[in-house]
């Protein structure tokens, strides 16, 4: 499904009544890290002037719009018909990634099934989503906070290096929460450093996505891991030529060693 760690066919689903229209823009950008966005749907009861605001961004992003009469008053056919499709998109054996944009906990157990199908299923929606939703995909972005962080810039600091850094945040959900993604990567640490402590920044990176799929180093207001690592007082990083190619430069991690005095 995945050919040199690149998906190449993009589907994005996205639950309007569920997620607001600011978000447009933001949703496929992120869709298109993932590689060619093919498929853009979007469902609702277009009838409803809660979702007049959407018309626009539909428009300006060529977003298909399904409509979805609400058939029974307090029910979201919404979510039955981006469910189906859903279904039908996999039949079709054409994509090899699909984005589920939504911040309801309903999609849960459509999630898992993509994902038993080895559909590679990308969550997005705000930091009110449940975390049975977060951690049945196999990535969650929060699009309130990447949203945050590209309008954010008089709070920005540069580093030593030029590089920008924003003050590190906690919060009480997963990967919003410094301590346990900091516990985390001491136990990847724990299982895949050498002799002397040493693990590769990559292999610990791909790992720590595994295990917290809401991780994302921008939460943080970081560009790259190395930077979020550095911003770390707990962990020291070295880098090396690779021996297979000297202009590769590999980076390792490990716990930070306290001196004897």
């Amino acid at each position: 499904m995945k050919e040199n760690n690149m998906i190449h066919k993009v589907a994005v689903l996205i639950d309007a009544e569920n997620i607001a229209p600011k978000y447009a823009q933001l949703i496929l950008s992120e869709a298109s890290n993932f590689g060619n966005v093919v498929c853009r749907r979007i469902y609702g009861d277009w009838s409803l002037p809660s979702l007049s605001s959407w018309k626009t961004p539909i428009m300006d992003c060529s977003i298909n719009p399904i409509q979805q009469f609400h058939n029974t008053t307090g029910k979201n056919s919404s979510d039955s018909a981006l469910i189906i499709d859903a279904m039908d998109l996999l039949h079709e054996e054409r994509y090899q990634c699909v984005c589920i944009v939504s911040s309801d906990s309903d999609f849960t157990r459509l999630t898992a099934r993509l994902r038993e199908s080895e559909i590679y299923v990308v969550g997005m929606g705000e930091q009110k989503t449940p975390a049975s939703f977060r951690s049945a995909c196999d990535k969650f972005l929060y699009l309130d906070l990447l949203e945050k962080e590209v309008k954010k810039s008089e709070n920005i600091a540069a580093d030593e290096k030029g590089e920008q850094i924003v003050a590190l945040r906690e919060n009480d959900q997963n990967g919003l929460n410094l301590q346990t993604v900091i516990a985390t990567i001491n136990g990847i640490i724990d299982t895949e450093s050498d002799e002397d402590g040493w693990a590769g920044l990559a292999a610990v990176g791909h790992k720590l996505n595994a295990k917290i799929s809401d991780f994302d180093v921008r939460n943080f207001g970081c560009s790259k891991l190395t930077q979020f690592i550095r911003a770390q007082t707990v962990f020291e990083i070295k880098e090396e030529k690779s021996q297979s190619n000297p202009n590769i430069k590999v980076v390792y991690i490990r716990k930070k060693v306290k001196r004897k005095r």
